[in-house]
């Protein structure tokens, strides 16, 4: 079994979506579906069929980030890089090519929103910039092609 990386923000909102999914989201469905075997027939009960997909999706998502899986929860405050990227790191960016500058989070799989601005520890650019220093340049290829990026400041928060 494989070691999955998250932040202490992430794994924070892993364990509340847990405990929404445990105790909310899952005795919600189980009345929706007890309601919609009351109905009647199940071959042509759409509400039975929704309550029961919306399990599955529950009870899937409740095992795919529950017990069965092993976390490695790092927090980016106690982190002695020196500063090099590495998981957790805060870095701010300058597209080369238009001047654009960013500012990212690599954060794990479940944790990532590119509004947020936490983009994901397997993302082509986050793949790019582990290891870089500050001053380093970093090459992307993106969907869009090879993007060039500089590495301006590299934060541990």
């Amino acid at each position: 079994m494989s070691t999955i990386p998250i932040t202490v923000r992430g794994a924070q909102l892993l364990k509340d979506e847990l405990h929404r999914l445990k105790h909310v989201d899952r005795p919600a469905v189980i009345i929706a579906i007890s309601e919609a075997r009351a109905q009647g027939d199940l071959s042509e009960n759409a509400e039975y069929d929704a309550a029961k997909e919306k399990q599955g999706f529950i009870e899937g998502r409740i095992l795919e980030s529950g017990e069965s899986v092993t976390y490695q929860i790092v927090d980016p405050s106690t982190l002695n890089a020196e500063g090099r990227i590495v998981f957790g790191a805060t870095v701010d960016l300058e597209d080369l090519e238009s001047g654009e500058s960013v500012t990212y989070q690599i954060v794990g799989d479940d944790e990532a929103d590119i509004k947020e601005g936490r983009i994901s520890i397997s993302s082509p650019i986050a793949r790019a910039l582990i290891g870089k220093f500050e001053g380093d340049t970093a090459e992307v290829k993106a969907p869009g092609g090879l993007r060039s990026y500089e590495v301006l400041e590299v934060r541990y928060l």
